[in-house]
């Protein structure tokens, strides 16, 4: 009941900042403006989010992890309101301290409340705020005590009861989040590479950040779609089709041997671009594609089927799901789309093409080119308005490099113009990321200065991946299936971890010597950490069914001050991915399972969990609450590397 009240006092407090945001007029001509109305959009959402989880919330029983961060927001919302309720939404800042002396977690809203007093001619001193905040802290059972120091600083300190509690339902019920995105829809639009092209080191970010952001989003419980957007329409199919003709007159009896498409693509480009009678047979095919001429479709699905053979080795050596819908399934879709914009008078004609202004865009959409035929800029309005209106999203989420932002902003500002979404309702997003650089800091090519096979370097990635365990001597102690798991585990583990662990926006440098190091933020060192975690337990003789029977019975006691703070590193899990929800930057996840990995090893190296004598090896005393603590972190860094897309192996 206490959360809902919060909850409903969040809602107030959010809807106070939309008025206020709404009535800052005089801010017409400053550049704050626009970020302004991202964040009314962003509080806007938001507040739809939580009055939907307020329903959901007020109808269930808990077994999942605690955001513990948003719990004490709304207990300090709540004091605030109750210590000032005439100040419009006054600023509530809740955060982890970063100094065990500063407590747990800092509230740090005096400041802010005594400069909004001064506009209001009252001076008040912000340690007075801060006392008055906590004279009015309503009853809960998170916090132990709280503290002022310097100007008006809140130091929080939890209780000790509420933290170990928190690990032992963590144990008992399972890494689980509220269910925050129950009955919504997320589709996530990631990896489309072109048909009849190899996939190279560009496509690899989308791949795996897009895929990783998916898995983010079902384990919060929304159903996600993940759609691959290829490009397997368009003029170039009419060499590829004149070609196959050629080169195989059978096609339509006999499968024809097509085998490297790569060298294929090349040699029929080569006559497009040299033999002018194969150049006009070309257009033909594309004119006969357009009007699905049967053997004409025959021979683009043979084109397609064996370009897509090639990316799925790639998908499934990776672990990414994706269902394909790419150009052609929107092909029929644009003509209304077309007819829709020049309909509502929004279409300007130039030059034989037909335009759309869109207002704040410099750059206007061609829809339909001097030809008769449609661009990318149609096919995405089309794929947009499908999204929305037949797959009815909540959320659509674009990972396509940065490159791309000026055209999906376009395409966003379009669809809103024309009335397809509100973006106060249905969050669309360009999730941009830079390119991949090699290590001379220039765009990642090959010696002959060719784009880099995707295949190749995943290759590469399981040769330097075994060299590796081997130089470590794993191959006389692991058999030879643990050699060859830990080998995959480590060199698609290692290229992910390399490209989640950079914030997306940044380009950054791939270089394997650095990805397969054992030390620092790397998937090398995490999975390390994590087999050792894991084979504490196992050396010490302690199966699975004893610890679930441990949890349920063993109190988990916090008393030295690592296991303090590991207890409270461990129950930050949610807030770390509620945060990631929101801006989609999944180098935080990274961050936080290196700091747990960091975290434990300070933990371990000051608390014995099994002692034993110094001359037999043998057991003498096991410290249970301690395996209980190794256990939280194992599984919670175990959920962390399944949304990463990392597959730790038990043994390496």
């Amino acid at each position: 009941d206490s959360l809902c009240s919060l909850r409903e006092n969040e809602i107030k407090a959010l809807t106070a900042e939309i008025d206020r945001l709404k009535n800052c007029g005089y801010l017409e001509a400053s550049p704050n403006l626009e970020k302004l109305r991202e964040e009314n959009l962003k509080l806007k959402y938001r507040l739809n989010i939580l009055r939907k989880s307020l329903q959901a919330e007020r109808k269930r029983p808990t077994t999942n992890m605690i955001n513990i961060n948003s719990r004490l927001q709304e207990v300090f919302g709540c004091a605030i309101k109750a210590a000032y309720p005439d100040l419009d939404n006054p600023p509530l800042i809740v955060t982890p301290s970063q100094q065990p002396r500063f407590g747990d977690y800092q509230c740090n809203s005096a400041m802010g409340i005594s400069q909004m007093l001064k506009t209001k001619e009252q001076k008040v001193n912000p340690r007075e705020i801060a006392e008055n905040i906590t004279k009015h802290l309503p009853n809960n059972d998170y916090i132990e005590k709280v503290e002022i120091a310097g100007p008006g600083f809140i130091n929080i300190h939890l209780r000790k009861d509420f933290v170990s509690e928190q690990l032992t339902s963590l144990l008992v019920n399972g890494v689980q989040l509220p269910a925050l995105g129950e009955n919504k829809k997320v589709i996530v639009d990631f990896s489309s590479p072109n048909i009849a092209k190899e996939m190279h080191v560009g496509h690899l970010r989308s791949t795996i950040i897009g895929e990783s952001m998916s898995r983010l989003f079902e384990f919060a419980g929304y159903d996600v779609l993940r759609i691959n957007h290829v490009g397997d329409w368009g003029t170039q199919f009419g060499m590829l089709i004149a070609h196959l003709q050629d080169k195989f007159p059978d096609y339509l009896t006999v499968s024809p041997p097509i085998g490297d498409l790569q060298a294929f693509y090349k040699e029929s480009k080569k006559r497009f671009d040299t033999e002018e009678e194969f150049k006009k047979r070309a257009y033909q095919c594309v004119v006969l594609l357009q009007s699905k001429t049967p053997d004409i479709i025959q021979a683009w699905k043979l084109i397609c089927d064996v370009s897509r053979q090639e990316f799925n080795k790639i998908y499934d050596a990776l672990d990414i799901t994706l269902i394909e819908r790419g150009e052609s399934f929107y092909q029929d879709r644009m003509h209304d789309v077309v007819k829709e914009f020049e309909d509502k008078g929004f279409v300007q004609v130039d030059d034989g093409r037909k335009i759309v202004f869109v207002p704040g865009c410099s750059v206007p959409l061609t829809i339909v080119k001097s030809d008769g035929g449609y661009t990318y800029d149609t096919s995405d309005l089309a794929a947009i308005k499908q999204r929305l209106f037949e797959e009815k999203a909540d959320m659509i989420i674009y990972v396509v490099d940065n490159g791309q932002a000026v055209h999906f902003q376009t395409i966003f500002a379009a669809a809103q113009m024309i009335g397809w979404y509100d973006p106060e309702v249905t969050r669309v997003f360009h999730a941009g990321f830079g390119v991949v650089l090699g290590e001379d800091k220039k765009k990642f090519k090959t010696r002959s200065g060719e784009t880099v096979r995707l295949m190749d370097l995943m290759e590469e990635g399981l040769k330097r991946s075994m060299d590796k365990l081997k130089e470590k001597e794993r191959d006389k102690v692991l058999t030879a299936e643990e050699l060859e798991a830990a080998q995959t585990s480590v060199a698609y583990g290692c290229i992910k971890y390399a490209d989640l662990s950079h914030n997306r926006l940044n380009d950054y440098i791939f270089s394997f010597d650095k990805m397969l190091d054992d030390r620092g933020n790397t998937a090398a060192y995490l999975l390390y950490a994590f087999t050792r975690i894991r084979s504490i337990a196992r050396l010490a003789n302690i199966d699975e069914e004893m610890l679930q029977k441990a949890a349920r019975e063993t109190k988990i006691i916090l008393d030295h001050e690592k296991e303090w703070k590991l207890g409270r590193c461990i129950l930050r899990f949610p807030e770390i991915l509620q945060k990631i929800l929101d801006d989609l930057f999944l180098h935080t996840l990274c961050d936080y399972v290196y700091e747990l990995a960091a975290t434990f090893t300070e933990f371990y190296d000051s608390c014995y969990c099994v002692e034993k004598d110094r001359q037999t090896g043998k057991i003498l005393k096991v410290n249970m609450w301690r395996m209980l603590l190794c256990e939280a972190v194992a599984v919670v860094m175990a959920k962390g590397f399944d949304i990463l897309g990392i597959k730790p192996v038990q043994r390496m």
